[in-house]
């Protein structure tokens, strides 16, 4: 079942034209990884059924199936979401439908409902761990707490053991932009909580690498890095702009979108010192 698919497509908007490459690559076993553009899932293939991830976008998920379709027997059974932000959701609506079980946290579940986002709404949520079985195979899902948007879990693919995990841990890749939606220290617990589990062989994120448990380790280490260097900063009286000057995180320099993304990194720790624990207020 390893195979390598990549399709071009032109999506053409008014006088504009975009270019979205979908792929499908084999990780481990019967697991796989569906790339959309710089957007990731997974999906795992066994001998009754089949259980996908974020469908990313309506076209996507859509590609997904009639790929699936025809080159599998299978049907889909389960459809995961990783949590309720909608540019990993969208698309449910192509995958579901009455033989298929969506499942989500009851965090992500009460945020697509009570949003009314149009996308297939869960039908299965869990609040701690859920195990979904499937033959010999099974997804483990868990929940840490806030990391990011509402109900992020993780999904450990056995006996593959393969973790796939949507945004809040990206690995060779700095943390997006100013970290809209994030929130640091539960970033910080979830991953330490990931890398407190049992070893997996693979990761899989939602954006950029794959990598193994050392490249977690790098993450949260940048991580810790950048937050106490923020919060040092406004200790010691520092404005935003200084401390963006100053807080070089040059350890990091090679990840992607460094120059692009550093200091508003920091700018989004920075607000978050202050919205959450009100650092403004300090004498």
């Amino acid at each position: 079942m390893k195979y390598l698919i990549s399709i071009f497509l032109i999506l053409c908007s008014g006088a504009s034209m975009a270019q979205e490459s979908y792929s499908i690559e084999p990780i481990k076993d019967n697991v796989y990884r569906f790339s959309v553009g710089h957007y990731h899932s997974v999906f795992m293939v066994t001998d009754d059924a089949i259980v996908v991830t974020d469908p990313i976008n309506p076209e996507a998920a859509q590609y997904l199936k009639d790929t699936l379709t025809q080159r599998y027997e299978q049907p889909i059974k389960y459809l995961i979401y990783s949590h309720n932000h909608i540019d990993h959701t969208l698309g449910g609506d192509v995958l579901a439908n009455e033989q298929v079980e969506v499942v989500s946290h009851q965090y992500a579940y009460e945020d697509l409902s009570w949003t009314k986002a149009p996308t297939a709404l869960p039908t299965l949520t869990f609040n701690d761990t859920l195990r979904v079985n499937l033959g010999d195979s099974h997804v483990q899902l868990r929940y840490y707490g806030p990391n990011n948007g509402r109900g992020s879990i993780s999904m450990r693919f056995m006996p593959a053991n393969v973790l796939f995990v949507a945004d809040w841990i990206v690995l060779g890749r700095m943390p997006y932009k100013s970290l809209p939606g994030y929130d640091i220290h539960g970033m910080i617990l979830s991953t330490e909580a990931v890398l407190n589990e049992p070893d997996f062989d693979v990761f899989v994120g939602a954006h950029a690498d794959i990598g193994d448990r050392d490249d977690v380790v790098k993450y949260l280490n940048y991580l810790k890095v950048l937050y106490d260097g923020v919060r040092d900063g406004m200790l010691a009286g520092q404005s935003l702009k200084t401390i963006q000057e100053s807080l070089t995180l040059s350890d990091y320099s090679d990840l992607k979108m460094f120059e692009e993304w550093r200091a508003q990194n920091i700018e989004g720790v920075y607000n978050t010192l202050i919205d959450q624990s009100y650092f403004n207020l300090r004498e």
